[in-house]
């Protein structure tokens, strides 16, 4: 007799980690989308998980989407680009590879009230391909939220679907396909070397410090263009995994500081904690999400929270920025010369 086939929906989340379809790991935007908008999706489809191929409404209060922001303002631009995306999925159609475009969020309402609820639809062609799929990636909510950019996300949810797979541990993309498959708006970072310094190599540190798996990127040419890459990817062993949840402890405890607006900064061992600057207390502590994605783009490879934070204690004496965002990112300028990596 043959085994059946496994189903996705057949796997369920649990307290450390949700679940996400291969089909919605590997699409292709058509519409760019944030790294908040990538991880409220994966909230939403976690939350819908019980019933999330049927045609049924699922309710989720606003103060779980939010998280660590006062405000509710992020979680309605993100459902608002969620239901104008429409992205590409691989399918199977009548026995041959096809692809299907959907929509990622169908309609849905939200209260007024700031701690009230939203009712949402997941679109009839997207159940369909959901309750169709076989094949998931199993994504740690901790990692899920410790990794600062969308290209890290999307490269951690790339791996989690394929870390498991025995008979293979390598995979080959156009460098179009990974584009597309990372979600590099068009007209961004069109060089191989623009994409390799401000997406890829970033993305991999990130996931190799804070994930299960080492990760590799191997530019592959035809003739003198970079045209392929294939990734790679080995399961870490027991001092390469300890290091991972040292890593992830070191991240909560920025996301931390940063969400509680607390009274002080986090500091390298042997400096004392200095007050945080009044003015940026009076005019609210968060810097807009594009601020730290711009960040992550011109300084790859530093520590963007600990940055903030020698920015905020450097600025307490100093006379109210018209503009704090502007004037973190020309701080973090200062900074990235005087300390080269």
């Amino acid at each position: 007799m043959a085994e059946r086939s496994y189903f996705t929906i057949e796997a369920r989340p649990n307290g450390e980690s949700l679940i996400k379809p291969g089909e919605l790991v590997d699409l292709i935007e058509v519409t760019p989308l944030t790294l908040n908008d990538r991880r409220i999706y994966n909230q939403l489809l976690e939350n819908a998980w019980d019933a999330i191929d049927k045609p049924v409404t699922h309710v989720i209060a606003k103060a779980v989407l939010r998280g660590s922001h006062n405000s509710n303002d992020r979680i309605g631009e993100s459902l608002e680009r969620l239901m104008s995306a429409v992205v590409k999925v691989a399918v199977v159609w009548d026995g041959e590879p096809a692809i299907e475009r959907v929509q990622l969020l169908g309609g849905n309402i939200e209260a007024a009230r700031p701690d009230g609820l939203i009712e949402y639809e997941i679109p009839a062609r997207l159940r369909k391909i959901i309750g169709n799929s076989t094949v998931f990636a199993r994504l740690q909510r901790e990692v899920m939220f410790a990794l600062s950019s969308k290209y890290a996300l999307t490269l951690y949810e790339m791996v989690q679907k394929r870390g498991n797979l025995r008979w293979r541990s390598s995979e080959r993309f156009s460098v179009e396909g990974l584009r597309g498959v990372l979600g590099v708006p068009k007209g961004k970072l069109t060089s191989w070397s623009n994409l390799k310094l401000r997406a890829i190599d970033p993305a991999v540190s990130e996931v190799c410090a804070l994930s299960d798996f080492m990760v590799e990127i191997v530019p592959i040419k035809t003739g003198r263009a970079v045209t392929h890459v294939e990734l790679r990817w080995w399961r870490k062993d027991g001092e390469a995994s300890g290091a991972a949840e040292r890593a992830l402890q070191f991240s909560k405890v920025g996301r931390r500081v940063r969400a509680e607006a607390r009274e002080e900064v986090v500091q390298p061992a042997g400096r004392e904690a200095r007050p945080r600057p009044g003015w940026l207390e009076s005019r609210g502590a968060a810097l807009r999400s594009e601020t730290y994605e711009t960040a992550r783009l011109r300084f790859p490879g530093y520590d963007i929270y600990f940055v903030e934070s020698e920015w905020r204690a450097w600025a307490g004496d100093k006379p109210p920025a018209d503009d704090p965002d502007r004037a973190f990112l020309a701080f973090f300028r200062r900074f990235a010369e005087a300390n080269p990596l």
